[in-house]
């Protein structure tokens, strides 16, 4: 018995091997361990059919005896040392997969749970993506330990995989669907059973005909009873097995008390029976859960388009140019200088510069925009961009794992690890709720059994199932999913979930000035003429002079001279940081600044020294004549005014923080308005005029893009990085603003606005139905299956009215 192949999984069924244990089955020419006889039996039978494909093939372990309260064995592996798990010299932190989430009420339980567990730092639920964010000490917890305890309240956790959990995502639909169709069809057979009671005059229905009836209905009403309901009881068992009072827990009384005190009637011939209302009611909750699914599914699928867009694999062309077969590999193994081909309608797999083509990119998914953008050899391209037209070959600059997408899926992790405080106060609210709840369904039922007996049960029922904690979990945290949702379908990835609660609270709102204000390049503002050559022409020969230079100026000229026709320039010399000389159309010309041009223009006419205040001038002349000036200078995004515009209008507090120089930041302020603005400022200094603000007692969201910028954006209460910006501004920065558009920051303040309005209605609205229908029921003016219509009445406004923010 060789030691060196003794893992600690059985290959077949993935439970520990005991250790000194001898049973192997040769498995494609591989000794493999098996824990037990049986294992060892079944697979060498499973091999001795020619089936071992079986194993090559197969996603999972086979199913074995193992304690239902055990991890899987497969994730009971995982070890705080596993490469997937971020970590550093204390602490570790993962993004897990949670299966078996029913409602809102989950969240605050898992995350009960798992805070009660030793070493766990920090654990955050998004109900919105079912993904889990744990952050755990090393010297305490284990990976093991976090499932374990997620496992124990009837949860199954598990490292996020995309293709798993969108599997698991259609499991769960179908399932929910399946109890759905059960509970209604149980619903409308009991009504048909139920009905001539109801219809019939006293004394006309015979006592035998009345107990058929009844008995009928107990057969029909026990699928919905045994299987229907099942989310509920097991939302609820799991509660109590956490000693905590979850929100399937009057959901599942209400249903028991009205089932089994029908069934106790049946029995005895005695007292009135209400299987139409426990099938109604669990065809009405139900209905309730699959509209909030399918709007939880709405309000992360951007996330999740995001998460799939990254290819698992590509085609690699190891011979080019000489040899251009194609080879495909996973494109997790692609490294820097590999060349790869990309058909049309394929992702693009890593950042890559285009070698051969030219194709029109669909960058939605990165930048929000819905136009393609055309590409050419020579341009770079980000990874998860989809080539739309024809096939390119790349160079591969980054592994797949540092791509541009991987990144942003990098940001993607944190957003939704947290909640805001509205949505926390929500929480503690919901679960004191049921807690009161069920002591006031006590005294009632004890009041009525006082009052009137007869009514006791019914009355009880139907305060359990009237009340509507849901709908208070449910108003904050599907408002804000689906308002990041349509910001992230817009270019506005939201980091941290603080984010809109606290820029519709900021009193002053910072802006950083090139690259965010500005377009963060210079462009050709103004033409001067100063000679008898048009503006046409002399930016005619100025492009043919820049026509090969990578200046950002010339850049500009070029950009200007677009639509002019391009004449070919000669004998070009370019002098550094000068100017460029050159002949175009046999007539020799200089382009740079005044002392340049002035070498064989003679004396400058008037003052060409200073130009206008913010523009850096470039001159135009030949031998013995000044032409032209140009003015350039780093203009205005199109939209800033707008922006700034916006804010004032909302009695915000517009500042401009700077590393420019303090003429060309005052110019800025002063063409936008805005009366605060600081020039020359170090990165020190932008943080020092912050906190001195938040020391007032002002609320500061800051925009930038610099590297400058990253200690102010930490700093901030709220910030904003431009997509084209540093990565460490966007890694220091709570959204990220993937279209590179200032106005999405004015599209998330209003999106903020909006959000506030609607958690609050929805707050408002769901404790105005609890404190209305409550008491309607406690004083027997509600029967229980008008408490079920009533209940999931309630969850679906509440959801709806938050899946008005999905729209743009």
């Amino acid at each position: 018995m060789n030691a060196v192949l003794q893992p600690s999984a059985c290959f077949h069924c993935g439970l520990p091997v005991p250790s000194g244990s001898s049973w192997l089955v040769t498995i494609d020419d591989v000794p493999r361990p098996m824990c037990c006889p049986g294992c060892e039996a079944v697979a060498q039978t499973i091999v001795d059919i020619g089936q071992s494909a079986y194993y090559r093939d197969r996603d999972e372990y086979a199913v074995n005896a193992a304690d239902a309260t055990m991890v899987p064995p497969e994730l009971r592996l995982y070890s705080n040392d596993d490469a997937q798990f971020a970590r550093d010299a204390s602490s570790c932190e993962a993004t897990l997969s949670v299966e078996g989430i029913r409602c809102a009420a989950c969240v605050w339980l898992i995350e009960r749970q798992l805070t009660r567990l030793p070493g766990v730092q920090a654990a955050s639920l998004n109900v919105a993506t079912e993904r889990l964010y744990v952050r755990w000490s090393r010297a305490q917890c284990e990976p093991g330990d976090i499932l374990q305890a997620v496992r124990q309240v009837g949860y199954t956790a598990y490292p996020y995989d995309a293709v798993r959990h969108g599997e698991r995502l259609q499991k769960a639909s179908k399932t929910l669907g399946r109890q759905l169709f059960v509970a209604g069809l149980s619903m409308m057979q009991v009504m048909m059973y139920v009905a001539p009671s109801y219809l019939a005059e006293d004394g006309t229905l015979d006592d035998n005909m009345a107990s058929l009836m009844r008995w009928a209905s107990l057969l029909l009403t026990l699928p919905a009873i045994c299987y229907s309901a099942m989310p509920f009881f097991q939302g609820a068992w799991a509660s109590l097995r956490a000693r905590t009072l979850g929100m399937d827990v009057p959901v599942a009384l209400g249903i028991l008390a009205a089932f089994f005190g029908s069934v106790v009637a049946t029995f005895t011939g005695r007292g009135e029976v209400y299987y139409d209302s426990a099938t109604m009611f669990i065809f009405l909750l139900l209905c309730s859960r699959y509209f909030e699914l399918q709007a939880r599914r709405k309000a992360a699928s951007a996330l999740e388009r995001l998460q799939h867009a990254l290819p698992a694999s590509a085609s690699l062309m190891a011979g080019f140019p000489d040899n251009r077969a194609t080879t495909l590999v996973p494109a997790g193994s692609l490294a820097v200088g590999d060349v790869i081909l990309v058909k049309p309608g394929e992702a693009i797999a890593a950042d890559s510069v285009i070698v051969e083509g030219s194709s029109a990119l669909d960058l939605s998914l990165l930048t929000g925009e819905s136009a393609a953008q055309r590409r050419k050899t020579g341009e770079q391209v980000p990874g998860g961009a989809i080539n739309a037209s024809a096939a390119l070959i790349l160079r591969v600059l980054k592994p797949a794992r540092e791509s541009t997408l991987s990144d942003l899926l990098k940001l993607i992790e944190r957003a939704g690890s947290g909640k805001p405080q509205i949505a926390q106060w929500a929480d503690k609210v919901a679960a004191w709720f049921v807690l009161g709840l069920l002591l006031f369904a006590v005294a009632v039922f004890a009041f009525w059994s006082w009052h009137d007996p007869s009514q006791a049960w019914p009355v009880a029922i139907a305060v359990l199932v009237v009340s509507c904690p849901c709908a208070l979990s449910l108003a904050t945290p599907t408002a804000l999913a689906a308002a990041t949702d349509s910001l992230l379908r817009r270019g506005v990835l939201i980091v941290q979930p603080h984010v809109l609660e606290t820029l519709h609270r900021a009193t002053h709102i910072v802006f950083d000035k090139t690259g965010t204000l500005t377009l963060g390049r210079p462009v050709l503002r103004q033409i001067e003429g100063l000679g008898s050559l048009s503006e046409d022409a002399c930016l005619q020969v100025a492009a043919a002079l820049e026509a090969g230079s990578a200046h950002p100026l010339a850049q500009a000229i070029l950009a200007a001279a677009k639509e002019q026709p391009r004449t070919h320039a000669e004998q070009l010399q370019e002098v550094q940081g000068q100017g460029l000389e050159g002949v175009v159309d046999g007539v020799r010309y200089r382009l740079g600044n005044a002392a340049f041009v002035a070498a064989i223009a003679g004396p400058p006419l008037g003052d060409t020294a200073v130009g206008m205040q913010g523009m850096t001038p470039l001159y135009l002349g030949t031998q013995g004549r000044w032409l032209t000036r140009f003015l350039l200078s780093d203009a205005l995004r199109p939209e800033a005014r707008d922006v700034v515009a916006y804010f004032h209008r909302r009695g915000k507090q517009v500042v401009l923080l700077s590393g420019d120089q303090e003429a060309l930041t005052q110019s800025v302020a002063t063409e936008l308005g805005i009366n605060t603005a600081c020039g020359e400022c170090l990165p020190d200094e932008k943080l020092d005029f912050v906190q001195q603000l938040q020391a007032t007692g002002a609320v500061v969201a800051m925009v930038g893009d610099g590297i400058n910028d990253a200690a102010v954006l930490s700093g901030a209460d709220v910030s904003f990085a431009m997509g084209s910006g540093a990565a460490l501004a966007q890694a220091h920065a709570d959204t990220v603003l993937l279209s590179n558009q200032l106005v999405s920051v004015l599209d998330t303040a209003k999106t903020a606005a909006r959000s506030m309005r609607i958690i609050r209605e929805n707050l408002g609205w769901a404790t105005l139905y609890n404190l209305t229908a409550i008491p309607a029921a406690a004083l027997g003016f509600l029967n229980p299956w008008l408490s079920g219509v009533g209940m999931a009445a309630s969850s679906a406004v509440v959801i709806a009215n938050a899946l008005r923010l999905r729209k743009a």
